[in-house]
């Protein structure tokens, strides 16, 4: 596809985008059965049902634009799904490896964020507002998932990991993490103490 214009490179995304939730839809029910938190889990499963609906809705904006769906395939979300399908086939403890869990789907949820952030200027600036409309609904529920994974990881699943980290999982010994309170140290699914954006 010849990108000449605003309007060319607006389609071009939003195939990239369909590209990519199609791709997640093939892949969270893999993520949901590795997970071991059932909230974690239960919350994977919720995800894949507003993903299967970001693909009806991308496929509904496609064609009122008289595009179809085809186009290349998104080497970005590919990328993010192979090292997440890596990282569940390693040996992990369940607290670990659900924290893990949490990482990837937020790489994940910060990628789509910044796709339908363009998507979605792209479509306001060409006049596209019932798009728009459409494209900042799946915006705002990209980044409540992300909040909530957040949510999630500092409440309970990284403070479980930690306490693991305690109890005998480091084999250099263990005990409290310096700076951290009872030895549970806050933090996101990435592991920063900020909350992620």
């Amino acid at each position: 596809m010849e990108l000449q214009t605003l309007r060319d490179l607006y389609i071009h995304e939003l195939k990239d985008l369909f590209s990519a939730e199609k791709q997640l839809v093939k892949a969270l029910p893999k993520v949901a059965k590795a997970a071991t938190s059932p909230d974690l889990k239960a919350g994977i499963e919720a995800h894949l049902e507003e993903t299967i609906e970001h693909v009806n809705r991308l496929e509904g904006i496609l064609t009122n634009l008289g595009e179809t769906t085809r186009g290349p395939k998104c080497k970005g979300m590919e990328g993010l799904l192979e090292e997440a399908s890596n990282f569940i086939e390693e040996e992990a403890d369940p607290e670990v490896l659900d924290a893990g869990i949490i990482a990837g789907a937020q790489k994940v949820e910060h990628y789509e964020m910044a796709g339908y952030g363009c998507v979605r200027t792209y479509a306001e600036l060409l006049g596209e507002e019932e798009a728009v409309a459409v494209l900042q609904s799946t915006l705002d529920e990209e980044r409540a998932t992300n909040e909530k994974l957040t949510e999630l990881a500092v409440s309970s699943i990284n403070l479980a990991a930690a306490d693991h980290e305690g109890t005998g999982g480091d084999e250099s010994g263990g005990g409290k993490k310096p700076g951290s309170r009872n030895g549970k140290a806050k933090s996101n699914g990435n592991g920063r103490k900020a909350r992620a954006a």
